[in-house]
């Protein structure tokens, strides 16, 4: 099968979040089962710089076809996209197509490609990677968005793939606003759980940022609202255990000044991590922590469980089998509940470590990306009547 992937960024632009390592995941898993892939994208590579690589190049396996962009720093600072000549290398990538596989819903991106789709006979399948729902913020740009543009592109996708039931309970209520009624099927993101098999020793990180040998909660990922961010902050200062750290990992979004008045000597703030250096975080972590009011299905998530982590997570992350399986705790993103969970938490060691093991096992029971490839082969076939 010829499958081509569209998405706004690609590796390694790990700055624009889990999409990047989600469509990764995917490209790689399908390669890996004797697929022609390839990854239409953009010069993207963090919020002020572009990728400076080749523009056209096979990527461990994968074939990467990347668009420059008029602007990088709008895309980092309004994640608009402003890429030149994409139809043409849409045209180019589609030749021969059995399937177009969109990321990210509201996109300049999609806006360019699914015409060429539609024109070529392409079949269209979207996941939008949790960016469906109006209360993450930018509402009101996203419903004029949505009247202008959405409203006729839903007519180009043949098949929506929710990473969850809340996902697909999204899709239904936003194309049933225009009198649409969408295919959804329901495939989870997932992870390559060998690459946290054998994580490094984590004292070399807990030295580095002077955590001590006391227990280390980590948040990894965008410094943005919608994460959860303050409420975790202002809850772990509730926290009455003195040697506790929490440590803040990933670029920021604009909530950096918001929280930074609120830090206290416990709390660390490192910026943007790479690859090696998330692995050592992981490694020197005890609990990671994820409040978000809306997510798709976190990478984040899923690769914390897979370094054996506990997971303490909010109803928004869509995942409510850490908790009954015992891989984490679910509670509201509040600074109470999220205070009253973290302190049940980090005094035992023993609870933290059986819930870790759990984590791990969840992962690789039901989140690997072989799985997931599986998966999303049986949705193509049927989208393009095969089946």
């Amino acid at each position: 099968m010829k499958i081509v992937h569209l998405t706004p960024y690609y590796v390694p632009a790990y700055a624009f979040g889990g999409v990047v390592s989600a469509v990764e995941g995917m490209a790689h898993a399908q390669c890996a089962r004797g697929h022609e892939v390839t990854v239409l994208t953009t010069d993207s590579f963090d919020q002020q710089q572009r990728y400076d690589g080749p523009y056209d190049e096979i990527r461990d396996g994968v074939h990467v076809l990347r668009a420059r962009q008029l602007s990088a720093r709008l895309r980092g600072r309004f994640n608009l996209g402003t890429p030149l000549g994409l139809p043409g290398l849409a045209r180019r990538a589609l030749k021969g197509a059995d399937v177009l596989h969109v990321h990210e819903f509201r996109t300049v991106e999609n806006t360019r490609v699914l015409p060429v789709a539609v024109q070529k006979g392409v079949s269209v399948v979207m996941s939008p990677h949790g960016t469906l729902g109006y209360e993450t913020g930018r509402g009101t740009a996203k419903s004029l968005w949505d009247d202008l543009v959405s409203r006729n592109m839903m007519h180009q996708i043949d098949r929506v793939i929710a990473l969850t039931e809340q996902e697909a309970h999204e899709t239904r209520a936003l194309w049933l606003q225009y009198g649409l009624v969408p295919d959804v099927s329901i495939v989870p993101n997932g992870v390559d759980a060998s690459l946290f098999a054998h994580l490094p020793d984590g004292a070399a990180f807990r030295e580095r940022y002077r955590l001590g040998d006391g227990p280390v909660v980590l948040f990894m990922g965008r410094l943005h609202a919608r994460k959860g961010i303050a409420e975790l902050v202002e809850a772990f200062r509730l926290v009455a255990q003195p040697d506790a750290r929490l440590v803040i990992a990933g670029p920021d979004e604009g909530m950096l000044t918001r929280i930074t008045p609120h830090l206290d000597d416990r709390m660390i703030v490192t910026g943007y991590l790479d690859a090696e250096a998330r692995l050592n975080a992981l490694a020197a972590a005890d609990l990671f922590v994820l409040p978000a009011t809306g997510e798709g299905l976190s990478m984040a998530v899923l690769e914390a469980m897979a370094a054996a982590l506990p997971v303490l997570l909010s109803p928004g992350c869509n995942l409510p089998e850490a908790q009954t399986t015992g891989a984490g705790l679910i509670t509201e993103p509040t600074p109470q509940a999220l205070a009253a969970a973290l302190s049940g938490l980090l005094g035992d060691g023993e609870r933290l470590r059986g819930m870790g093991q759990a984590a791990r096992q969840l992962v690789q029971s039901r989140y690997t990306w072989e799985a997931v490839a599986i998966q999303l082969e049986q949705v193509y076939r049927a989208v393009i009547g095969l089946d």
